[in-house]
């Protein structure tokens, strides 16, 4: 009886540690190492851009059209990077949706040029048509991108309603989420992070 006790007891602590791990802050550094390993990606949304979906008739190809980020918005975009930074993200593959205000908020971060990417587009004003295929052209670009990332971080920029799609977490403009992919770009674990302001 003494043992069962004890090896509950030790299993309890053992849960204890496993618990608070997750809920200790992150280390300068830690992000930047987990990013740099193979299975690992981190999906944020797009700055504050003031409003909701976009105006009727919007186009791809034109920006003043669509809605945009504010100086808000840019500046919460450079504060990211820059935190990024101090979390140990050094050298980044950055790919954003086609939308304007992703692919402003991926260039802000100051990774370079980021790359535009239609996995990541945004299906808010067609929910019926693309809603369903949304994992599945994201998992589809996932499964040639981390392996071709070789230690740099893989930063995905795109919208709120791809990334509850894909990883059933809602989250504000320029937050973002770690998450652990298996082989098929399905998600298998993640962790929020809250924007730096």
């Amino acid at each position: 009886m003494t043992g069962l006790l004890f090896r509950g007891l030790l299993a309890s602590f053992a849960c204890f540690l496993f618990l608070a791990a997750f809920a200790t802050p992150t280390r300068a550094d830690d992000l930047g190492q987990r990013l740099a390993a193979a299975d690992q990606v981190l999906i944020m949304r797009h700055a504050r851009a003031p409003g909701i979906g976009d105006p009727a008739g919007f186009s791809l190809e034109d920006c003043s059209t669509q809605r945009n980020l504010n100086e808000e918005g840019r500046a919460q975009a450079r504060r990211i990077g820059a935190w990024l930074r101090e979390q140990g993200v050094r050298s980044a593959v950055v790919a954003a949706s086609p939308w304007c205000r992703t692919r402003e908020t991926a260039s802000l971060l100051g990774f370079g040029t980021p790359l535009v990417e239609d996995g990541l587009a945004s299906f808010f004003n067609d929910q019926a048509g693309r809603a369903d295929s949304a994992n599945e052209r994201l998992q589809a670009y996932l499964r040639s991108a981390l392996p071709a990332k070789q230690g740099r971080a893989l930063i995905l920029v795109t919208h709120d309603v791809n990334i509850a799609r894909w990883t059933g977490a809602s989250v504000a403009s320029g937050e973002m989420v770690l998450v652990r992919v298996d082989a098929t770009g399905k998600p298998v674990a993640q962790q929020v992070y809250q924007r730096p302001d």
